[in-house]
């Protein structure tokens, strides 16, 4: 059963708000010369009314949520940022309540928690269109006079805006046009929306100081963003999804006395159950991406049999399966749990740790440990314990990266990575053993499985090869770094 299509629609706003007085004259675009028209709308006055938790969590993110009436674009908006001056903007059609649809993108911040208004802001605009000589639509410049009230607030608030929206990309335009604005005597706006401005004080969030959980503050904030992104069904946002994961993971695990957790502690096995779910989608989709290459890279001749459905369609298919299961995990309240858990381990005070250069010289040891055991391990159990290498030198990766301990984190990377292509080709052998028995139950050629599977092989022995070296690396950084 294919996923669910949203009856939503997506569109990046590039755009710069500016903060004007009552009586400053809109300025002249006539004289600058890429502009060859320019095209008064009729006015509109839009009603919008905005939505967010009881505590505004929508807003502390910069996200806002909407249902307006007149103008062209009734119905519900959806705001995302996209990075400096852009945001996504997901549209649904004008109905009641807020659509689930809508609902579903923002879920890792409402959770189960619900939705009521937050503001209502009535906008009177007048519409400027600057198109090219070309007749092309080019920016448009709108002239706003607000007046919004909030539950929050006794008395309305009025004020007067500029806006500058691109019909495209050139930020070298939305330059030069922002100049003419400030020109004529506008400042850029202190919020990054009316409704920020309404809710003065809950437009973002703050950062702890502490190193290291700054930087788990930082992957939960990453989680989220990449969760709306694998509701999207975005290319690599398992991936990205998963990453993150691990790495809260990983930060609790290598300073646990700073953030009051150990191995049993329940948001670690969460972690992990969320990591695994994502697996299944993220897995496939690499064993997709895997064998398609080395499918391409193989001269036609040698790729025989139903090979490609067998590895790289039925993968695919995997992934999709995946997905679902992964978006069902992400709707559930277990999901929500384990994201209030995980804001409330950052937003406690810092509980007294090991230090920022002993929790990196710990997690080396532990590196360090794990090596020796691999160097004892007999053949039968040595991918296992290398995969154990890659897992420990991720955990001081994220550590170093954490508290700034820079060329420990690059080395410690080098490992990762190395092991991650040893661990990517022992799952790949497996997988190719299995494919093959069964295209030699059903009859079809197999002399392309042992082919890769032989790759693979050579794959992981090279990876073997390095490793030595590439722990030695890591020794001097750490020695250099940390005495």
């Amino acid at each position: 059963m294919p996923v669910k299509a949203p009856s939503t629609s997506r569109q990046v706003e590039v755009e710069r708000k500016f903060d004007v007085a009552e009586s400053t004259l809109p300025p002249s675009f006539g004289a600058i010369p890429v502009i060859g028209r320019i095209e008064k709308r009729p006015p509109q006055t839009l009603d919008a009314q905005y939505f967010d938790t009881p505590d505004h969590d929508l807003a502390s993110h910069r996200i806002t949520l909407r249902r307006r009436t007149g103008g062209t674009d009734a119905g519900w908006h959806l705001k995302l940022p996209a990075g400096p001056d852009a945001r996504t903007e997901v549209r649904a059609p004008l109905s009641d309540t807020v659509p689930d649809d809508l609902r579903d993108v923002v879920l890792a911040i409402v959770r189960d928690r619900p939705l009521r208004p937050v503001a209502r802001i009535t906008t009177h605009r007048e519409v400027q269109l600057l198109s090219g000589a070309d007749g092309e639509p080019l920016a448009e410049f709108c002239d706003d006079r607000v007046t919004a009230s909030s539950d929050d607030l006794c008395s309305e608030q009025r004020w007067r805006e500029w806006e500058l929206e691109l019909a495209g990309s050139d930020t070298k335009l939305l330059d030069l046009l922002s100049a003419r604005l400030i020109d004529a005597g506008a400042t850029p706006a202190r919020h990054a929306s009316k409704l920020a401005r309404v809710l003065d004080g809950h437009d973002g969030q703050q950062l702890p100081a502490d190193p290291l959980r700054r930087a788990v503050a930082e992957q939960v904030e990453q989680l989220i963003v990449w969760d709306r992104a694998v509701r999207a069904d975005v290319d690599d946002a398992v991936h990205q999804m998963r990453v993150a994961t691990r790495k809260i993971r990983s930060l609790l695990r290598a300073s646990p006395e700073s953030f009051g957790v150990s191995d049993d502690t329940s948001v670690l096995d969460q972690l992990r159950e969320l990591a695994a779910v994502l697996g299944e989608a993220r897995d496939a989709e690499v064993l997709a991406e895997r064998y398609r290459a080395a499918l391409d890279r193989l001269p036609p001749e040698l790729v025989r049999g139903r090979v490609r459905e067998r590895l790289v369609d039925d993968a695919s298919d995997r992934y999709r399966a995946g997905l679902r299961r992964s978006l069902e995990a992400m709707r559930s309240p277990q999901y929500f749990r384990l994201l209030d858990a995980l804001e409330a381990l950052v937003a406690e005070p810092a509980a007294t740790g090991p230090g920022q250069k002993p929790a990196v010289d710990a997690g080396y040891r532990r590196v360090r440990k794990a090596a020796k055991t691999a160097a004892k391990t007999p053949e039968e159990g040595r991918d296992a314990a290398l995969h154990r290498i890659r897992k420990r030198a991720k955990r001081l990766r994220y550590t170093a990266t954490a508290v700034g301990v820079s060329k420990v984190a690059r080395r410690a990377e080098a490992i990762q990575s190395l092991l991650g292509e040893h661990q990517d080709s022992v799952v790949s052998r497996i997988h190719l053993q299995q494919q093959a028995d069964a295209a030699s139950a059903a009859g079809e050629d197999t002399f392309t499985y042992g082919l890769l599977y032989q790759q693979e092989a050579d794959l992981a022995d090279s990876c073997r090869r390095q490793l030595p070296k590439a722990l030695h690396k890591l020794d001097k950084a750490v020695r250099k770094k940390l005495r």
